[in-house]
């Protein structure tokens, strides 16, 4: 059996690329001639690729075909061929034997896998067949219930559908007819104003034909109830408006109902959109529709428009409001001025100062102005307010309304100050304005400081607003404080700097562990104030001013005493203090005086009584203004002046102008002791030409005394300016003869301090520190009344030689014991070389050497 490709076993097969190898090498073992010894079967070595032909595959080769290339003997090799065709006959055999017994083995095992294959998917198959079976059958079965069902429910809905027919059949009429009603409706309701405005205007008509006497139509007084009702009632506008916001809407919607398929409340919904946004109308459809959403965004861009004017008419009345200062203040604890004068700027300033302490307070002017302009005026003002805010209104203090609006029932002190311009119109306004603040409901949580041009109507104001009331009437007290400076120069400074807040002031407290201690133990026991009186419980609050040495304090009464601030000052220990004695006794010697008043005051015949009180009998008061002397008489005489019961002075009248020179020079200037220079009434209106009228005239007196001087070149000038200068020459006159001068503008006191030509009075200034000192304090009133007064205590300048010897080293307190050997409180002193006096001066038990030359302010009785 040959060995042919055919007959090998499927396994044995090569692809098609690799040529099937011979069974054996190219080069076979040589065979022994054995025939038992057989060759096991070695498979064909599987050629390498590079051993394949490029070209045609290797043809198979039998063994009985390969040539052998060794050179062997003929004998041989045919022996050797023999030899091997049998061996190789065996080798098939065996070969054939061992590839059918492979066939056989796995035919068989072919056949079995065949029927396990078989079988399983036979009972495969069977399951399957008969699960699909049941699923079909289960198909079949909800498939005939679905058609089942699907025939009910058709059934149903044609039932439904029949039955909704019916139902819309039957509420079709109605609402058809619901919805051209409500169409009928909004034009009927919408068209009723129109028909009622004619109706008006046709009686109106027919009544003024038939009637020939004047009367008002009918639509006349309905425009005039309309009006009325508007302006009246405050909310009557937003009222009105939303009114007719809610009539568009009702109308719109029911005209919407008439024209669309909608429910009323839906037709009211799209109504209000059509309102509020005019834009919303764009997706309606239908000429009906759309005619009546463009009716109802008309009328809503109407109701807008108005809206809009009322709001921006209501931000524009608030902002009037603020701007005019008509808001109400929400202020307690303040300081409220009612009116405006040229003494608020001082008042102003003082207030500052005295709140500074505090940090700062609150001030609440109120005055017939504009806000903008007040508020302008105060921003012009050169101070500092150091934390005091001070806030304007407009407004009358003669309105109760006003006043409220300005909190005045929680201010704890309230001003009144008098206008500019004729006294007697000023107090009579002040006058209604007690009046005011006494009718106010609530009543008033403080007190009342008002300020008056005439010492006459103090008795009514006082009259009329009882214990709240304090008053200061300015022109008499800038008239003692003229007559105290003109006899005593250098007086107006110690007064301006007791009064104003800048220095030292009076205060007024209680210290309970001063209960039992003397009055004279009571001076030294402040080492940064000075007692100047008490106020005594037992005689019901009253301020006695230098009591005795030997009075001792009673519980319950407090102490007056000059200290820089009320926190500033609290009593220590006792010191240790040596009297001492005297070195002279007092002794006053009165001469006669001659005075000149130039201009003339309402309050003329006032001072000439005081000045009757305070010279010595045989002095002379000359009296020069461009008043004619019948007039002059009367006038005095209708104030109150008796000139036969002058004891002390007499009058000498001259008449003429105290600006013009050959007027002046017709006085002897040069031979008075003091001249008042006047703030005239005439000039009263304004203070800037009332002072240049009184800076003239001095100007003018001055150079009239300096050039009949007989000496000029003895006193050593003040200042910075020249010997034989004009202002030099003023400056020598002015040691000679003391002059006062009334100034009402704080600016003119600029020129008179550089000048130093006289010993000014800043009245307007006073007046404000007074006012201010009150309104902190009202008890300060009773003391300043009596050191103004003709009658009691009193400012006075003492020379050091009535208290020590030339060279004696004494301390503060050492001077002041001298003093009370005196019935004397010395406050403060002022040195020979020195321009200003120091009040309640440090240091009070340091010892230091003083000159004679010096002087002492003291707190005394009047001179006798």
């Amino acid at each position: 059996m040959s060995l042919d490709s055919d007959s090998l076993p499927p396994s044995t097969s090569r692809d098609w690329f690799f040529p099937t190898p011979p069974k054996y090498p190219k080069y076979p073992r040589r065979f022994t001639a054995n025939p038992r010894i057989s060759f096991p079967y070695c498979p064909p070595k599987k050629p390498s690729f590079r051993d394949v032909s490029e070209t045609a595959p290797t043809p198979y080769r039998d063994f009985k075909y390969a040539r052998t290339r060794r050179r062997v003997d003929v004998s041989q090799r045919s022996q050797r061929n023999k030899a091997s065709d049998e061996a190789n006959g065996a080798v098939s055999a065996k070969i054939e034997d061992v590839s059918a017994a492979k066939k056989v083995s796995k035919i068989i095992g072919v056949s079995v896998r065949d029927l396990k294959n078989r079988w399983h998917m036979a009972v495969s198959v069977a399951v399957l067949i008969t699960v699909f079976s049941s699923l079909l059958h289960k198909n079949f079965s909800l498939q005939n219930q679905v058609n089942e069902l699907q025939g009910q429910i058709s059934k149903s809905n044609i039932s439904i559908g029949a039955t909704n027919s019916i139902e819309q059949e039957i509420d079709h009429f109605p609402s058809k007819n619901l919805k051209i009603l409500a169409l009928i409706l909004s034009i009927t309701l919408l068209s009723v104003p129109f028909l009622i405005f004619k109706y008006v205007d046709y009686v109106s008509k027919s009544r003024s034909l038939d009637n020939i006497s004047e009367e008002v139509s009918l639509n006349k007084q309905l425009a005039y109830r309309v009006d009325l009702f508007l302006s009246v009632h405050p909310y009557a506008k937003p009222l009105a408006l939303l009114v007719a916001t809610l009539l568009l809407i009702c109308l719109g919607g029911l005209a919407l109902y008439g024209v669309t398929d909608g429910s009323l409340a839906e037709c009211l919904w799209l109504s209000w959109t059509y309102v509020a946004d005019s834009g919303n109308h764009a997706d309606s459809e239908g000429i009906r529709w759309k005619l009546v959403s463009v009716s109802i965004s008309f009328g809503g861009m109407l109701i807008f428009a108005m809206m809009l004017g009322l709001v921006s008419d209501a931000i524009s009345k608030k902002l009037d409001s603020l701007r005019k200062g008509r808001s109400e203040v929400v202020e307690k604890s303040h300081t409220l001025i009612l009116g405006w004068s040229d003494k608020l700027g001082s008042l102003l300033n003082q207030l500052a100062m005295a709140n500074e302490s505090l940090g700062g307070g609150i001030v609440v002017v109120m005055a017939e102005r504009d806000k903008e302009e007040m508020e302008l005026d105060i921003a012009k003002m050169e101070f500092n307010f150091k934390g005091t805010s001070v806030i304007c209104r407009s407004g009358s203090p003669l309105i109760l309304a006003d006043l409220k609006k300005v909190s005045v029932s929680k201010a704890r002190a309230i001003i009144v100050l008098a206008e500019d311009g004729n006294a007697d119109q000023s107090d009579a306004r002040a006058l209604r304005t007690v009046l005011s603040l006494t009718g106010v409901k609530e009543g008033l949580r403080g007190h009342i400081v008002v300020e008056l041009s005439d010492l006459d109507n103090e008795v009514l104001v006082k009259l009329v607003g009882g214990d709240l009331v304090q008053t200061v009437v300015a022109h008499d007290v800038i008239g003692r404080l003229m007559i105290q400076c003109a006899r005593q120069p250098g007086l107006a400074q110690i007064w301006e700097d007791i009064l104003g807040f800048e220095n030292c002031e009076f205060y007024i407290k209680r210290w309970p562990q001063l209960d039992g201690m003397q009055y004279e133990d009571v001076l030294i026991s402040f080492p940064d104030a000075i007692p100047c009186g008490v106020k005594v419980a037992s005689y019901g609050g009253k301020i006695v001013l230098n009591p005795e040495d030997s009075y001792v304090l009673q519980e319950g009464d407090e102490v007056l005493v000059i200290a820089e601030d009320d926190d500033t000052y609290s009593p220590a220990a006792l010191p240790t203090v040596w009297r001492g004695s005297l070195p002279k006794d007092f002794f006053v010697p009165k001469s006669t005086e001659k005075i000149l008043l130039c201009g003339w005051r309402r309050d003329m015949e006032d001072m000439i009584m005081v000045l009757d009180a305070f010279l010595a009998p045989g002095s002379e008061l000359w009296m020069f203004n461009d008043v004619l002397e019948k007039e002059r008489e009367k006038k005095l005489t209708d104030g109150g002046l008796d000139i036969n019961r002058l004891v002390n002075i007499s009058l000498v009248h001259r008449e003429g102008n105290a600006v013009i020179r050959r007027h002046l020079e017709s006085l002897p200037l040069q031979s008075f002791d003091s001249i008042l220079i006047l703030a005239d009434e005439s000039m009263e209106d304004s203070a800037i030409q009332a002072d240049s009228r009184s800076l003239a005239t001095l100007l003018l007196i001055r150079d009239i005394q300096a050039k009949r001087l007989p000496f000029r070149d003895t006193q050593v000038h003040r200042g910075s300016f020249s010997q034989g200068s004009w202002i030099g020459d003023m400056q020598q006159a002015s040691d000679k003869s003391v002059i006062i001068s009334e100034i009402l503008d704080p600016r003119t006191k600029n020129l008179l301090s550089v000048s130093k030509i006289s010993d000014y009075v800043l009245s307007n200034e006073l007046v404000s520190m007074a006012l201010a000192m009150v309104a902190e304090d009202r008890q300060i009133n009773d003391v300043l009344e009596e050191l103004f007064a003709e009658e009691g205590n009193e400012m006075h300048i003492r020379h050091a030689d009535l208290y020590l010897r030339e060279g004696e080293e004494l301390s503060f307190y050492e001077i002041l014991l001298r003093a009370r050997q005196r019935r004397e409180i010395v406050i403060g002193y002022r040195f020979a070389n020195a321009e200003r006096a120091v009040i309640n001066p440090p240091a009070k038990s340091e010892r230091r050497r003083w000159s004679l030359k010096d002087v002492f302010v003291v707190i005394a009785e009047k001179d006798e």
